[in-house]
């Protein structure tokens, strides 16, 4: 996964090296319209689901299931190139009727993405958008093209990879228990474990890494192992609570005005007053917002308390 947010950095830079404005052969290609793409990343999307099936069968066993164990095929064709009937329907299944389908809102365009969901998870866990995973994962293009996967377990900041991961991940509950083995290696139980399929506007758009065609829907088959709640700027309230619009997006949340969002800065209403000074954190860990002007902005969100600040 580290692949899917450092190397783009590398891609925009032999880019700007090798494109530079200043060649008179440099013709810059504008993007696309998200809202125009969208349409045709779902239309791809679900003429996939159409033409695709997955082991169901061998996928319905006692314990707990690999992303190694899931197997999406294409649908046999005769020699004219039609599709035809799935093999074996009693063992296999079709996407199309078993994936789920789910919108969201992203830069102002609303997307549908799909999530063939196949074990929710035992533990008591569920991450938020802004929290820590520990997963293990493969994701490939709809040609079945891997370009990315972790065979071990992987840890990641869900603030730093593409949208439709912070999307996917709080669907799912974290695995019930663990064991360590004598080698040292870890073994999980119960953990969630599906198959994401996203549109090119909750991908990489138009900027993906190497490796990746530019506004390719993506899929990733996933296992999610652990969660861990994040507070990025230690001011006490987790990140996901600092989404103050609820749009999944931590950046455009700026109280003071000062370019640094709240999530990331300890004094969200740029008063003087350190936010964690602002609020109450109780011994169960639940967290109180005093109003002490009673304005109905909490002290945490309002410059103007206190008065001599």
């Amino acid at each position: 996964m580290k692949r899917i947010f450092t190397v783009l950095g590398l891609v925009i830079l032999v880019i700007g090296i090798g494109c530079s404005p200043d060649d008179p052969d440099f013709v810059p290609v504008p993007e696309r319209d998200r809202s125009e793409q969208q349409l045709t990343d779902n239309d791809s999307l679900l003429g996939y689901f159409e033409t695709h099936y997955y082991n169901w069968s061998e996928l319905q066993v006692t314990g707990d299931i690999s992303i190694d164990d899931i197997v999406i095929s294409e649908l046999p064709k005769d020699e004219d190139g039609n599709y035809l009937a799935l093999p074996d329907p009693d063992n296999n299944r079709m996407l199309m009727g078993n994936v789920d389908a789910y919108t969201t809102t992203f830069r102002d365009i609303e997307y549908t993405y799909y999530i063939l969901s196949l074990n929710q998870g035992g533990g008591e866990a569920r991450p938020n958008f802004s929290d820590n995973v520990r997963v293990r994962y493969s994701g490939n293009l709809q040609n079945e093209t891997v370009f990315d996967s972790a065979a071990s377990p992987v840890v990641f900041d869900l603030t730093n990879v593409v949208p439709g991961w912070n999307r996917v991940m709080p669907k799912f509950n974290a695995a019930s228990s663990f064991t360590i083995n004598g080698d040292g290696t870890v073994q999980y139980f119960d953990y969630g474990v599906g198959v994401m399929f996203i549109p090119s506007g909750l991908a990489y758009f138009a900027t993906p890494p190497f490796g990746v065609p530019v506004y390719s829907n993506l899929i990733f088959k996933f296992e999610l192992y652990q969660t861990e709640v994040l507070d990025h700027d230690n001011d006490g309230i987790p990140s996901y609570m600092e989404d103050l619009d609820g749009d999944f997006n931590l950046f455009n949340d700026d109280t003071d005005g000062d370019r640094i969002p709240n999530y990331l800065d300890s004094d969200d209403d740029g008063d003087g007053v350190p936010t964690r000074d602002e609020i109450i954190i109780n011994p169960d860990g639940t967290i109180q917002f005093p109003d002490s002007n009673g304005n109905e902005t909490p002290d945490y969100l309002d410059s103007t308390y206190p008065e001599n600040s």
